[in-house]
């Protein structure tokens, strides 16, 4: 695992390199950030990373370029977008909107080390191999959210104690996270004794048929909006 303080020696020294050796290599350090949403889905995540890396002496077309790529939700072209910064030979490479960019990215290349951000636990589906003792050249930051999707649920129970029926939003393109997430829901809806029902959306065209749906199952007065990576 590439830990921050590696990550930031990793950047400096590539900042630092001699003339001679920056002959066949760009001339800043180069942070590839790959994402499954679009650019304007993410302004603040990259605010707040802009910021991060000026904390650490890093401010972007100074002493580092960030390159770009978002998939705009095609989720399909992430692993075409990740082996292009492979191909570019990228320093690091950052993955935004959940796990379906981290997955391409580890994917494309077990030497680049990749930073990631995602909501549910990296070790069940398969990025690292422990918390304590990550392995590979993954790191990152996890809300779990997922693992907290039951707790949601049972806070919506509480809220309206008489619903027997609850639908939730999901995209189904985003196979890993939706996996957890859905098993997860059920599993606190059996104890719960309710039942759930997943409405797909994939684009903002999806929603009135989505609630349409919904509403034609008759499910109760509440719906726990779980749209992920759009």
């Amino acid at each position: 695992m590439i830990r921050r303080r590696e990550f930031i020696t990793f950047l400096g020294g590539a900042a630092a390199w001699p003339l001679a050796a920056r002959a066949q290599q760009p001339a800043l350090p180069v942070i590839g950030v790959l994402g499954s949403g679009s650019l304007s889905t993410s302004d603040f995540v990259l605010a707040a990373f802009a910021q991060g890396l000026r904390q650490q002496g890093f401010v972007e077309d100074r002493n580092v370029n960030l390159h770009y790529s978002w998939a705009e939700g095609h989720y399909d072209l992430l692993p075409s977008m990740a082996a292009e910064f492979v191909r570019r030979r990228v320093a690091v490479i950052v993955t935004l909107g959940g796990t379906v960019a981290a997955e391409a990215a580890k994917a494309a290349t077990t030497t680049i080390p990749i930073v990631f951000s995602i909501g549910t636990d990296p070790v069940a589906v398969g990025l690292v191999n422990s918390l304590n003792q990550p392995g590979g050249n993954l790191t990152g930051a996890t809300s779990m959210s997922a693992e907290l999707s039951p707790k949601r649920l049972e806070l919506l129970h509480d809220l309206v104690p008489n619903v027997t029926r609850i639908g939730f939003l999901i995209n189904p393109d985003n196979r890993t996270f939706i996996e957890t997430t859905t098993k997860e829901e059920k599993e606190a809806a059996a104890t719960l004794g309710i039942q759930v029902h997943p409405a797909s959306i994939s684009s903002d065209r999806d929603f009135d048929p989505a609630f349409e749906s919904l509403a034609q199952l008759r499910v109760g007065p509440s719906t726990v909006p779980m749209i992920h990576s759009i």
